[in-house]
């Protein structure tokens, strides 16, 4: 069993393969003070959940972008399962040609989402993961990751929002009735859904345009499924992009 661990800035996603099968997802909250011992805890009660045994993990790949938790993800990994993990980061295989001005300043899942499109749909791709952030990049004809955007994630500007303003309160994610809110929640909801839907609307636009030719447009991340139903562009949801993704880097390096 292979399992792929996608580390982000609030959480971390865990998937186990059986080949090219998925078996389950699990989902951590990211937690710098955590120790390796207490994810190694974790882990093993996360695989107990799903009736798997440490002893079924016959190998591992992270992609991650909070250094700190990735090192004690793979010292918890390693001493509970007889694994070293395979990181995304330089010297690893993915087989995508970062067209960037550093392409060492990619991050890990850019990478592992990239390599996820390219695998599942048609060139040119634009790629939207609503995570902590909300990132929008794109991938050109020739499988060339060229660059994109990044924007404030949903969650971040609602607790913007909250913690800088005296008379705004905490509220839902989700879509009110109408555009136009007619109380102080609504109103942000609106601005939250609906204003994040028309964001990605005219990036998306905007890059079609720069690209001269029509794009598949793929979307994952935690609110991605709430946000893109709202949107004008065809978007594609696909719940486990990166893990998919995780799991072709790591076939291309064995």
């Amino acid at each position: 069993m292979l399992l792929a661990v996608d580390i982000g800035n609030t959480n971390i996603t865990l998937g186990a393969f059986d080949g090219d099968i998925l078996l389950f997802t699990a989902r951590l909250a990211t937690d710098k003070r955590l120790t390796s011992d207490q994810y190694s805890y974790e882990i093993k009660n996360i695989l107990s959940l799903h009736d798997k045994k440490l002893s079924d993990v016959e190998d591992c790949i992270i992609a991650s972008v909070v250094p700190n938790v990735e090192n004690s993800i793979c010292k918890a990994l390693t001493n509970v399962c007889p694994v070293v993990p395979l990181c995304v980061g330089p010297g690893i295989k993915t087989g995508l040609n970062i067209k960037i001005d550093n392409p060492a300043q990619l991050g890990a899942d850019l990478v592992a989402g990239a390599v996820g499109a390219i695998s599942e749909y048609t060139l040119p791709c634009i790629i939207i993961d609503m995570g902590t952030a909300t990132t929008i990049f794109a991938v050109d004809k020739d499988g060339g990751f060229i660059g994109g955007a990044i924007c404030a994630g949903v969650w971040l500007t609602l607790n913007a929002l909250c913690e800088n303003t005296a008379q705004l309160p905490s509220t839902k994610i989700v879509a009110p009735h109408s555009v136009i809110g007619t109380n102080t929640s609504d109103c942000m909801k609106s601005g939250l859904v609906f204003g994040t839907a028309s964001m990605i609307d005219g990036i998306v636009k905007r890059i079609t345009e720069e690209l001269g030719s029509p794009c598949s447009v793929v979307a994952t991340g935690g609110l991605a499924k709430e946000i893109i139903k709202y949107c004008d562009s065809d978007i594609i949801y696909n719940e486990h992009l990166l893990l998919n993704g995780l799991r072709t880097i790591y076939e291309k390096n064995q």
